[in-house]
């Protein structure tokens, strides 16, 4: 079974952010956590996703009829008394908005905000009619929280704000119920909890669509940023669904090779290249270019032509690959400076072309150019984008026999993303390959405490039943083996059959190497007739559904021959299928064929 490999940082966002309304106005979209965690891939992510476009201003509920404030009232913002003046709520948002203006802080500003939602709710319309005042409260509240890092606090703020207004009343409850699900979201996101935040995406989407139609171009919008987090999700049907909704949506609102259109189709050749689809990702980005350059866009173009380079790499056609990198690293040179990120990030797929073509000395002559980039990087750098480069560049040292160099850029990475907030899946995927990187260097117990950091990381984030997930937990199940901890490597084997069945099917490689570690560590246990089961329904899915020329067929018949022996039963089925002699699916070569421990027959 194959071991990890690269876990490619996706597009950065941009810095958290404080966006407090004016006192009537409610946000309908929040702007201090607009990015979402990504999840870590089992291979090289696919060509970076354009920018998520920002949400176009939302209609505002009417004024509010309140009158203006009564100089005789009693507004001292530090009063109880006065939080049931109807006057105060305005008031203190307004000294809270102020209050991030002028420098003061957040902390000034969340007393004001907590005030203002107290005085709200006590100020609530006595017939019980939702105040939409009161939900835009709590979504400053909970935009203030999140600007302090403190996301868990502001959670049940929207989950309660969500529940103030009623849809069904109008337009303006519509799109304020609209933004605190895409404001939670975004703040299931920042937590790493991708699964809880998609759906309050999908819950959002749903009332935009009911207040505005189906195809009105702010619809076009939510779709596409649902897309890219279900692309982060690794949902790509959904995500192509999606897409595709948002192109139609932008023919209709938009002229002929748009910027939103070309956004749209990086968006959909990202999706296409990871669903394996490379000429179709090439149309879309060959289209998406001309779009850039008829918009004069030239730093973009030069993104897209890096994505073209990657779609050719991936196609074998390395010529015109070095063509589109040596394109964008002129531009990015010329445009962004010799030592800008962008530019590192070119010399990373330059080494890996070098790479793959045999050319090793050019390969680690553009990592090194690379590093000394990210080892003093300009000002602005994000610590994202250092951290996805190094991550890259450990995949190649990994690939060129060199674990511990590879290690200590992991480190690196890994160390540069542990105060960034919703960076729980990327870093559960770096511990990953640390522990693959542990394990190849015969440090098995640091490799089982990375690989149990990874997994409490991908549980947390909604990832448990994906198949980097059960491939993980076979990983970690190999680690506990060379430990001697074998009922605990047969819980991770057997939790790891049944994700990746679900997964990826019975008869995938991933699938049958687990079936086999779970074999070898039952016979280990003692449990003869459960491995000598395993093992004969792995020979039963090779002969009859994948051939009996695999390389791993003889070595699993060979060991189930002997388990027999010892219980003294014969295998009562012959093999057949002869059509299927040559397995269609085996492509490894002899010194690609999996390693094992001879004394159990384990397959990592």
């Amino acid at each position: 079974m194959p071991g990890l490999v690269s876990v490619k940082t996706p597009p950065d966002s941009a810095p958290l952010r404080i966006s407090v309304p004016d006192a009537h106005t409610p946000p309908l979209r929040s702007e201090q956590v607009n990015s979402k965690p990504p999840s870590p891939l089992p291979k090289r992510l696919p060509s970076p996703s354009p920018s998520r476009s920002k949400f176009s201003p939302r209609k505002p509920p009417p004024e509010s009829s309140s009158p203006k404030p009564n100089p005789n009232l009693d507004l001292n913002p530090n009063s109880q008394s006065a939080l049931e003046n109807p006057d105060l709520g305005p008031f203190l948002l307004k000294l809270a908005r102020d209050a991030i203006a002028s420098g003061e802080g957040p902390v000034k500003a969340l007393d004001y905000a907590l005030r203002a939602s107290q005085s709200f709710e006590r100020c609530a319309p006595a017939d019980g009619e939702p105040s939409l005042d009161l939900a835009m409260s709590l979504h400053v509240l909970a935009a203030i929280y999140c600007s302090l890092g403190r996301f868990d606090e502001a959670v049940p703020v929207l989950e309660r704000a969500i529940r103030v207004p009623d849809p069904p009343r109008g337009t303006d409850h519509a799109l304020a119920a609209f933004s605190g699900h895409m404001q939670l979201g975004d703040t299931y996101s920042m937590l790493g909890q991708v699964d809880k935040s998609i759906l309050c995406y999908e819950e959002g989407l749903k009332i935009q669509i009911d207040a505005l139609g189906e195809s009105d171009p702010r619809v076009g919008e939510t779709c596409r940023y649902l897309a890219e987090a279900h692309v982060q999700a690794m949902e790509f049907d959904r995500a192509e669904e999606l897409c595709k909704k948002t192109l139609e949506i932008h023919r209709v609102h938009s002229e002929p090779a748009s910027l939103e259109e070309a956004a749209d189709r990086r968006l959909m050749a990202l999706i296409c290249e990871a669903k394996g689809e490379y000429e179709t990702a090439l149309e879309h980005l060959v289209l998406a270019s001309m779009a850039m350059i008829a918009n004069g866009q030239d730093s973009e173009v030069a993104s897209i032509d890096v994505s073209i380079g990657n779609i050719y790499m991936s196609l074998c056609r390395y010529d015109e690959a070095l063509f589109s990198y040596q394109k964008a690293l002129t531009v990015f040179k010329s445009s962004k400076g010799d030592n800008h990120p962008s530019v590192a990030s070119v010399f990373v797929r330059l080494a890996d072309l070098y790479h793959r073509t045999g050319k090793l000395r050019d390969s680690k002559s553009y990592c090194e150019n690379a590093l000394r980039i990210y080892a003093k990087p300009v000002p602005g750098t994000m610590a994202e984008d250092i951290a996805g480069g190094l991550t890259e560049i450990s995949a190649i040292y990994e690939s060129v026999d060199e674990p511990e160099e590879a290690l200590k850029l992991l480190q690196k990475a890994m160390k540069m993303l542990e105060d960034k907030p919703g960076q729980q899946s990327t870093i559960a995927g770096i511990e990953a390959r640390m522990g693959v990187m542990s394990y190849m260097v015969g440090r098995y117990e640091e490799s089982r405490d990375s690989f149990e950091s990874s997994i409490a990381k991908l549980r947390a984030s909604g990832e448990r039943k994906s198949a980097f997930f059960g491939v993980v937990l076979n990983q970690m199940g190999l680690a506990s083996v060379q430990l001697f901890k074998i009922d605990e490597a047969a819980e991770l084997f057997e939790e790891a059959r049944g994700i990746l069945e679900q997964e990826c099917g019975p008869c995938h490689q991933d699938t049958l190497g687990v079936y086999s570690n779970l074999a070898a560590t039952y016979d280990a246990m003692g449990r003869v007739d459960d491995a000598i089961e395993m093992l004969e329904h792995v020979l039963k899915l090779r002969e009859e559904k994948l051939g009996i020329a695999n390389p791993d067929f003889e070595d699993e018949k060979r060991r189930l021959a002997e388990l027999l022996k010892e219980a003294g039963r014969t295998r009562d089925r012959k093999a057949k299928s002869l059509k299927n002699l040559i397995d269609p699916s085996s492509k490894k070569t002899k010194k690609e064929v999996t390693k094992r421990w001879p004394s159990l027959g384990f397959r990592s």
